[in-house]
């Protein structure tokens, strides 16, 4: 008997809570339940793209056994003590409620026990729920491979997230409008099995508590206080609002961490928040290249960018002000639960102040320091440098040679004529007041360029690149995928092999579908 067949099947989420009691798989609004049983839907031909043997390891999956593998990842078939179900759940999407969403095409396959502890396996694209709202439930192999690959590498970025343990093609045809224009086009169906600790979002407490159903407010927070944050001991009113402060503490370190490798998630809906304060659901992320706090790569957002790199921190702290107003009515105490948000802004700032330091090499506060932060980042949005050259050549800062530092900056990459002189000016004012920063931190040279490179990533995906992943992809060419796949398991490392994925993002990228801005089918 294989190890697929092995698999310790825990399921504690469908032990512990309620079922919807109709199992038939029809669109509907569901009441009183954490979720509907739901099976995926058997794919046409399944064929492995790729699969993340770091993943498999922890899991203790045999994915060698590449035929019980495949049925596992893909729905083909249930092995023993499997039921999948799809998660009901609300949300505000774009700042407005948007009553019941649900899981329409993710379906949890099995909750798994392992030394790591539970994990849940749940795959994305493997058809319809009844939480589908009248769409198919697929996915297609161009998403598929942005959601694979920017989970792995997410994780060894070190920005808490979700992880992938497999890409696999369906073998079905999948129509879709990418720019929804009436421009629709059958492309080839994919579906990734992705998974961690909890899939639960803010937006599964947020729907009993529109609905008023207390009393499965409190049975999804008992469980998840008692499967995810068992030290804080058993649940009362005491304990939820820890609950809440812990949650909070987790969203502001990850959106620290956004902030840090110029990540900009692009749809932070609260059914796109995790409750363990992971990043969840990629769909139409960018990487902040040219600098620019206004950007975000979502279509749908353009017009009121609410989603942009620089709003990331205030959308964190609305979304936790709904799931406040969620849990409310199982802490009634506004004051504490306001201490918690407001606190939520003040220690941001200060987080994201010490990591900007950090990223420049300096580690011992002083008064000046915010400034010298905001007029780098200034500078930088001017000039539109680009985000993650810039910090990561800084090593190459002397101190004796300030003013050196201009080639690397490559002003004249960026700036339009009539602007290069006063721009030339305002980056050397800041590298001479760099210099004198730095002569006054005690940090010896090697050591501080040591900390700015572990933090300071040298290789992220970059749309285009993943574009390219696709492209080949689509070819039936998977090595693009691989290649990428190996580069960013060590994104902090020089792998002089790979010096090409470390430039500008190339011209012809600039407009191109896929490589700038996405719409959510992306």
């Amino acid at each position: 008997m294989g190890k697929i067949q092995q698999l310790k099947i825990a399921d504690t989420f469908t032990k512990q809570l309620p079922a919807d009691p109709v199992e038939t798989n029809h669109q509907r609004q569901v009441s009183e339940a954490c979720y509907s049983f739901v099976n995926p839907t058997p794919p046409k031909n399944p064929t492995l793209v790729h699969v993340s043997n770091e993943m498999a390891k922890l899991l203790e999956v045999d994915s060698t056994d590449s035929t019980q593998f495949l049925s596992l990842v893909t729905g083909q078939k249930n092995f023993e003590g499997m039921r999948p179900y799809a998660m009901c759940y609300g949300g505000h999407q774009f700042g407005n409620w948007a009553g019941q969403l649900g899981d329409g095409r993710a379906i949890n396959i099995a909750e798994v026990e392992t030394k790591a502890g539970n994990w849940f396996l749940q795959l994305k694209g493997a058809g319809r729920t009844p939480y589908s709202r009248g769409a198919d439930g697929l996915a297609v192999l161009r998403s598929s491979i942005r959601e694979y690959l920017m989970s792995e590498a997410m994780f060894h970025l070190g920005v808490p997230t979700t992880r992938a343990l497999s890409l696999s093609l369906t073998g079905d045809e999948v129509l879709r409008d990418v720019l929804y224009n009436g421009n629709a086009a059958y492309e080839k169906g994919a579906v990734v099995c992705r998974t961690a600790p909890s899939f639960v979002r803010f937006g599964n407490f947020e729907i009993f508590a529109a609905r008023k159903d207390h009393v499965n407010l409190k049975r999804l927070a008992d469980y998840t206080i008692q499967s995810n944050y068992s030290h804080l001991g058993e649940p009362c009113k005491a304990v939820y609002l820890q609950f809440f402060e812990e949650v909070a503490v987790r969203s502001r370190k990850m959106v620290v961490d956004w902030q840090r490798v110029g990540f900009v998630h692009g749809v932070m809906n609260t059914d796109n928040m995790s409750i363990l304060g992971l990043t969840i659901d990629y769909g139409p992320y960018g990487w902040l290249e040219n600098y620019d706090p206004g950007w975000t790569p979502n279509t749908t957002d353009n017009q009121h960018k609410r989603y942009r790199f620089g709003n990331q921190p205030s959308v964190v702290l609305w979304n936790l002000t709904q799931l406040a107003n969620a849990l409310y009515p199982l802490i009634e105490d506004v004051p504490a639960l306001e201490k918690i948000l407001d606190n939520f802004k003040v220690e941001y700032q200060k987080e994201y102040q010490a990591m900007m330091l950090a990223k420049i090499g300096l580690y011992d506060m002083q008064l000046d320091d915010a400034n010298l932060i905001q007029q780098l980042t200034e500078n930088l949005r001017k000039t539109e440098t680009d985000m993650t050259l810039f910090f990561r050549n800084l090593t190459k800062f002397e101190i004796d040679a300030p003013l050196d530092h201009i080639a690397i900056i490559q002003l004249d990459s960026y700036c339009a004529s009539n602007e290069f002189d006063n721009m030339t000016f305002n980056w050397k004012t800041w590298l001479n007041e760099y210099a004198t920063r730095l002569k006054n931190d005690a940090t010896s040279i090697d050591d501080r360029h040591a900390k700015m490179n572990a933090i300071n990533p040298k290789y992220v995906l970059r749309n285009y690149m993943a574009h390219l992943a696709i492209e080949a992809a689509d070819k039936g060419d998977y090595s693009v995928i691989d290649e990428l796949y190996q580069l960013l398991k060590q994104p902090y490392a020089e792998q002089r092999n790979n010096e090409k994925w470390f430039a500008k993002r190339p011209k012809w990228a600039d407009e191109k579908v896929g490589c700038s801005m996405l719409s959510c089918s992306s």
